[in-house]
């Protein structure tokens, strides 16, 4: 599933509130005792290492929430590798500029490395391997951010939350009897919902098949290991590869043929924060 803009954008005037009152208080004391009301000043972010923006609209957001006139002027596209180079201008009161820089570039650099992060696993594969899944080890609160972040990376979004897709895992079966009744029970309560079941050994694969389990999740299984639940799955439902998974090993699993997608928490979770600066120019 991909985001869209509309569905991020709900809620995010709150989290820019909690975001400002956090950083801000009851005032920005240094600025507003060495800058003048009525200075005025132009803004401009800049990319200083390879990668992929996201995140734009929520740096935007930031700006226009301290100073609703101001003008946004975009100069680099989300969702594309680029090298480096100015990425937004915005020029409008430089009280609210100065304010709003380190919340804007905090969302900014979080989103980007995100989507950075995802790049660099999706561009060292070849074009019919794997896809690459996140997962919900995200920022509490930014889910729904990081979630288009993968997805401006060139990655896939699996599950939004609990809420939209059964997932069924080890401790899950184990309460409900075993894989297969695990299955049958879920897709008789929800039917209407996609499902996925974590397997361990051939023994369960063969339950989730028989229960009629449309994806089955392998977790922490070797490559030979993965190799041998194609086998005996032999194409009869969708195959998630997940468990440690870093830039390092992705290429291992995202290549076997068979495996239609490979989950990476550490996109979210472990994703560094793509270096933005910010220069500020008086306008006279």
């Amino acid at each position: 599933m991909i985001l869209v803009a509309s569905t991020i954008m709900v809620g995010v005037n709150e989290m820019i509130d909690r975001a400002l009152a956090e950083d801000v208080g009851d005032g920005d004391v240094t600025t507003l005792a060495t800058v003048d009301a009525a200075a005025r000043g132009v803004a401009t972010i800049t990319q200083k290492a390879p990668g992929v923006i996201s995140g734009l609209e929520v740096a935007e957001a930031v700006f226009a929430r301290l100073d609703p006139g101001a003008a946004l002027e975009r100069l680099g596209p989300v969702g594309e590798w680029r090298e480096g180079g100015p990425v937004l201008r915005v020029t409008g009161s430089a009280r609210a500029l100065l304010t709003a820089e380190r919340t804007a570039l905090n969302f900014l650099g979080r989103l980007s490395g995100v989507a950075t992060a995802t790049a660099r696993v999706v561009r060292s594969l070849p074009e019919d391997a794997a896809r690459i899944l996140d997962t919900r080890k995200t920022t509490p609160g930014l889910r729904l951010l990081e979630k288009q972040a993968v997805a401006d990376g060139g990655g896939v979004n699996h599950r939004i939350g609990l809420f939209d897709f059964i997932l069924i895992k080890e401790n899950h079966s184990e309460l409900a009897g075993g894989v297969g009744a695990a299955v049958r029970r879920a897709r008789a309560a929800r039917p209407d919902l996609p499902l996925a079941v974590e397997v361990r050994d051939a023994a369960e694969i063969a339950e989730a098949l028989e229960a009629g389990a449309p994806r089955l999740l392998l977790d922490n299984m070797t490559p030979d290991e993965v190799r041998a639940a194609v086998a005996q799955v032999g194409g009869r439902a969708e195959l998630e590869v997940s468990g440690g998974i870093d830039e390092k090993t992705v290429l291992v699993y995202a290549t076997i043929s068979g495996v239609d997608y490979v989950s990476i928490g550490a996109l979210t979770h472990s994703a560094p924060v793509l270096d933005l600066s910010l220069i500020l120019e008086t306008v006279q």
